[in-house]
């Protein structure tokens, strides 16, 4: 553990009683696609100076496994983007079973062949890869030039270094909504899991995100006129519901921030690569830890978590239509 963990504390609980075990923590806001729902085609990313170093992501990390802290997941941007994130990969997966009992990493999968292997090495046994396209051009479209073979290389990569692969897909109408139940079936011929998405109304982009809001209780319907569907008894602590799919001999998460609100069972913060710590996805409720991290320790970070929790949104407020529920894209806050 780093000189920054404190002594055992109690734990991170907020005002309605939820307990925190669960750290989203942002490497980077910067990525190497342009999702159309998730960014602006023209970008302006942090300056590096703003970002926090390895060192102090790693001290931060100490002091939230001390409040309680035991899963964290790696985002961006797009992680492995980040020259030299491996060595913040493997100081983290040290942890494990130190106080820590999982790493997890989301990514768009382009890195994937490169680092499947030691990511694998340091630790990591599960990841999450957005791909919301398995078809070249609509791939290319929706990511604004993105190589699809790239991607399904690195999940061949990720599944031959020993890696359990979950894909994420959002689900967006008139644009691959068309490939829901194709994609379905990829993923079980691969023993590899499913997790619909609605689309989240995060930050301004150029598009309408109404014309492409596509809500899952239409897609479930429309899936189960092919497919049966058992509620699972798995649970993660996370926002997906998930679903059994007894003839593909898989399983489906679906995450309906939109139709159908998930907040009552919130176990997590999500930490933007400068210390920004947010409550809730959907508001700007906030505390800024990285002044906090390097002048005052733990117990400045301790204070300010505290000051956190105590005004942690019940729920979100996301709405189709109209203005973004917050003004940062996804890639701000950490996925």
């Amino acid at each position: 553990m780093s000189e920054f963990a404190a002594e055992k504390s109690v734990g991170l609980v907020d005002s309605f009683g939820r307990g925190i075990t669960y750290a989203r923590l942002s490497v980077t806001d910067r990525c190497d696609l342009r999702c159309r729902y998730c960014m602006a085609e023209r970008m302006q990313f942090l300056p590096k100076r703003e970002i926090l170093t390895f060192e102090e992501m790693t001290a931060l990390a100490d002091i939230l496994i001390t409040r309680g802290v035991r899963k964290i997941r790696l985002t961006g941007g797009e992680p492995l983007v980040r020259k030299g994130v491996m060595e913040l990969i493997r100081s983290l997966g040290r942890r494990i079973g130190a106080g820590l009992d999982e790493l997890v990493l989301t990514t768009n999968g382009t890195r994937l062949e490169r680092f499947a292997g030691e990511l694998f090495e340091a630790g990591i046994r599960r990841i999450n890869v957005s791909l919301d396209s398995r078809r070249p051009d609509r791939f290319a479209h929706i990511t604004r030039g993105g190589d699809l073979n790239q991607v399904l290389r690195g999940i061949d990569a990720a599944l031959t270094a020993g890696l359990a692969v979950k894909i994420n897909v959002v689900a967006l109408a008139g644009i691959n909504e068309d490939e829901i139940e194709d994609m379905l079936r990829w993923c079980a011929a691969m023993a590899v899991d499913l997790t619909l998405i609605e689309t989240m109304p995060l930050g301004e982009v150029e598009e309408d995100r109404t014309d492409h809001y596509l809500p899952l209780d239409v897609v479930k319907r429309r899936l189960e006129q092919q497919f049966t569907f058992v509620p699972s008894v798995k649970k993660t602590g996370g926002p997906a519901r998930y679903f059994d799919i007894p003839e593909l001999q898989s399983q489906l998460g679906i995450i309906t921030p939109l139709t159908n609100n998930f907040c009552d069972g919130c176990n997590r913060i999500r930490i933007a690569a400068t210390g920004t710590v947010y409550g809730c996805l959907g508001h700007d409720q906030k505390v800024e830890l990285r002044d906090a991290l390097r002048c005052g320790g733990a117990q400045a970070v301790d204070e300010l978590m505290d000051r956190l929790l105590a005004g942690k949104p019940r729920r979100h407020e996301f709405r189709i239509g109209g203005a973004p529920a917050v003004a940062r894209h996804m890639s701000v806050t950490g996925g």
